[in-house]
């Protein structure tokens, strides 16, 4: 356990004006925590931006691992616990939910660590805003939950929360409204000096640890009952000390900040008719109400609760003595219990302390919708009235029963879709499949499946790839599109850019859904249930989507679905503002692989993807640029003749991304063709195991250094300065290796 601190004088502080993401960043490199492991999601991405940017200006020591999604990252942070150190981990909404599983494996072996939480919308439909429909699935995983209503109480919720945590050896997470608390800048304190911080925690000392050699412990032994009771009553006791520690820990704070937390607040509370239960931002706004109510002669209250788990019913209970009515406002809905989370959990506090209110139970804000001062006044106002609902959504608004619903486009039939431009076919002497046709010319009479009108930004490669990818593919289509900006500039609710069937599912998990789809179209077909013509189905990933969806991926190309996954690969996570990803190149600036005196960007090289797909035995794998576009189109093809025949086919396509790679739309094809020149990205295909390049740079003596590409563009244009030869020397080596291995693979005429 750490060391006891003395009471301490207050200590020197100063001021900032950061928002609840900077602070929560802020605390992280005063405490100077080991190990951080994280994936990129909206709205808690700015905290290991934050990070990465400090630690590329040398000011704390944290390795910052970027997971390839929340599942691994929650995988990081507990290995990471087990070896005696400190951890921290940001994430929000979904990402949140792919982790679940392994938040009551880090509670239960009973190894602290701080997670932060910035509370957004879970999906579907996909929503980035902030509400708390997120942060309730962790309420029985074991974790202490802190909920931060200010800019200033995430960061002083982020000092106290690793202190409670290793005082009562359980994890904890610091939770807040994403966008509202997350990103609303406001003047806050923070400790000057990290000494401070670090005092006020203390020094660790794990009581197990898996580096232990001298005595070694086995963590997570399987169990039967009665030891599975007996550790989960443990689980409970160390929840229930809470209570106790942390009001020690607030206090010693005080001590040290001036600052006073408890696991409840309240406001006008001591006479209050009427009281208000609203957790994080909401609650100042609910306090501007409750001084105007007064003002107009009602006496009306407010309260909250800083603190979800362990929940403090007996606080709470002394707040509402006076109350009559209690109105209770949830960020979130538990679908058929007539109220959210906080409803129920009040009135079963109400219930234990034999309290009478009646209660009122309200679900608000979902999707970020904003609270103002007037909504908590006519909440309050409509619950003082005699025939209020006991439940009921607010800020909905009616439907209109006589909608027609409207086709924007007329659908693209198989007719329309089969001009006859390209024809695959297969060859059974050379055993691989051929395609004629396919001029760029003759296919622009290819009618468009993807509308112009998105919202994709200028030069962006996305709409141009998929345009051209489905200039080769005829007759009918179906699309999944995985999250990012390719889903999300074409679908923004009542439009869409389609105008053929589509489906959107989460980055970890489109291959499964798509080859789901395409099982179903098989069943109904052998039934006759549906008719008996042909269908391509084309999943199209990128922004980072083969990173946390690689696993998906590589099960549906290893049953050999009957599908084409397209990847457009524009070498980030360009969707949540531009983190590294796998598939970013070496040395490139992102918003969390800095360039400063400490760094030089993104430390690792670009994943393969292609030959990763190729070891599967994929029938057909292929690379494409828009550079070299009819040999795009003829790719296409012939991915889609294997998809509808012999199994799934894999295409990547380099996908230019202007605003992250820091150059401008009209030389967006020549970075592209200087990509291919390079070898940085060569154009081949592996059709049955054999390899051919289709495009060979240095036969046609266009081979260039990949120092001209990567001076093509903002993110890589620093590696040109002389500091940086060593980077560019390991760059160039790794893209000869990688060429000259594919070569050989050519040569041998075997996979």
């Amino acid at each position: 356990m750490m060391s006891e601190n003395k009471m301490m004088e207050p200590a020197a502080q100063k001021i900032l004006y950061d928002s609840g993401n900077e602070l929560a960043a802020y605390a992280a490199k005063q405490i100077n925590y080991h190990v951080m492991g994280y994936y990129p999601i909206t709205p808690s991405t700015q905290i290991a931006e934050n990070l990465d940017l400090m630690k590329s200006e040398g000011l704390h020591d944290i390795s910052l691992i970027a997971a390839e999604g929340e599942h691994s990252a929650a995988g990081i942070c507990y290995g990471a616990s087990t070896g005696g150190g400190r951890v921290f981990n940001a994430t929000s909404a979904n990402g949140l939910l792919y982790a679940l599983e392994q938040l009551p494996v880090q509670s239960g072996t009973r190894f602290p660590m701080v997670m932060n939480v910035a509370c957004r919308t879970v999906s579907g439909p996909l929503c980035i805003k902030g509400d708390h429909s997120d942060i309730m699935y962790t309420l029985n995983t074991g974790w202490v939950i802190l909920f931060a209503n200010s800019p200033q109480a995430v960061y002083d919720m982020n000092v106290c929360g690793l202190k409670l945590a290793e005082m009562v050896q359980l994890p904890v997470i610091i939770a807040f409204d994403g966008f509202f608390t997350s990103h609303q800048k406001q003047r806050c304190s923070v400790f000057a000096d990290d000494a401070t911080v670090r005092g006020f925690v203390g020094e660790y000392h794990a009581q197990y640890s898996a580096l232990d050699l001298e005595h070694p412990v086995t963590i997570g032994s399987y169990m039967n009952e009665p030891d599975v009771l007996n550790n989960k009553y443990q689980l409970h006791l160390a929840m229930e000390a809470v209570r106790e520690r942390a009001a020690e820990v607030f206090e010693a704070y005080a001590a040290l900040s001036g600052r006073i937390y408890s696991p409840v607040e309240g406001y006008g509370t001591q006479d209050a008719d009427i009281l208000l239960f609203v957790l994080g931002s909401s609650y100042h706004t609910a306090r501007e109400a409750v001084d105007q109510l007064r003002a107009e002669g009602i006496n009306a209250g407010v309260f909250t609760a800083n603190m979800l788990r362990p929940f403090p019913a007996e606080e709470l209970s002394k707040l509402c003595q006076s109350a009559k009515k209690i109105l209770v406002l949830d960020r979130q809905d538990s679908y058929g219990a007539g109220g959210g989370n906080m409803t129920l959990e009040i009135k079963a506090m109400l219930q234990t302390y034999g309290i009478t209110a009646k209660v009122y139970s309200r679900i608000y804000g979902l999707g970020g919708k904003d609270f103002y001062v007037k909504d908590a006044i006519d909440l309050i106002k409509e619950c003082l009235g005699t025939h209020a609902k006991t439940f009921d959504y607010f800020g909905v608004y009616p439907g209109n029963p006589d909608l027609q619903i409207q086709q924007y486009f007329e659908p693209v039939s198989e007719t329309a879709a089969s001009p006859g431009l390209t024809t695959a076919a297969w060859d059974e002497a050379k055993g691989t499949v051929n395609v004629t046709g396919g001029r760029i010319n003759e296919t622009t009479a290819m009618p468009k499946r993807l509308a112009p009108g998105h919202g994709a930004c200028p030069g962006c490669g996305i709409p141009v790839n998929v345009n051209l990818l489905l200039r080769g593919i005829e007759g009918n289509v179906v699309l999944l599109f995985q999250t990012g900006c390719g889903m999300v500039v074409t679908t923004g609710y009542p439009k869409t850019a389609f105008k053929v069937p589509y489906i959107h599912n989460l980055f970890q998990n489109g291959a499964a859904t798509l080859a789901g789809l395409v099982e179903m179209y098989n069943q109904r077909r052998r039934r006759g249930e549906y008719p008996d013509e042909p269908i391509t189905f084309i999943m199209v990933s990128g922004d980072g989507g083969m990173d946390i969806g690689m696993g998906s991926a590589l099960g549906t190309a290893l049953r050999g679905d009957h599908l084409i996954l397209f990847e457009y690969d524009n070498g980030g996570y360009m969707n949540t503002g531009y983190q590294q990803s796998y598939s970013t190149p070496m040395g490139a600036k992102s918003s969390t692989s800095h360039v400063g005196k400490c760094q030089y960007g993104k430390t690792f090289m670009n994943k393969d993807m292609p030959m990763i797909m190729a070891a599967t035995g994929l029938p057909y794998v292929a690379t494409v640029a828009e550079s070299n576009p009819a040999d795009f189109i003829k790719k296409a093809a012939k991915a889609g003749a294997y998809a509808r025949d012999f199994g799934m086919a894999y295409v990547r396509a380099l996908s230019a991304c202007p605003l992250n790679w820091g150059d401008t739309p009209n030389t967006e094809r020549r970075v592209i063709g200087k990509a291919v020149d390079c070898c940085y990205f060569p154009l081949y295909e592996i059709e049955n195991g054999i390899t051919t390049i289709n495009y060979n740079p240095e036969a046609k003596n266009k081979k260039i250094d990949v120092l001209e590409w990567l001076t093509s563009m903002g993110r890589t244009k620093h590696l040109a300065g002389k500091d940086y030869a060593a980077v560019v020397d390991a760059f160039q080596a790794e893209v000869d290796r990688r060429w000259e291995r594919l070569k050989a693979r050519e040569q041998s005429g075997i996979l």
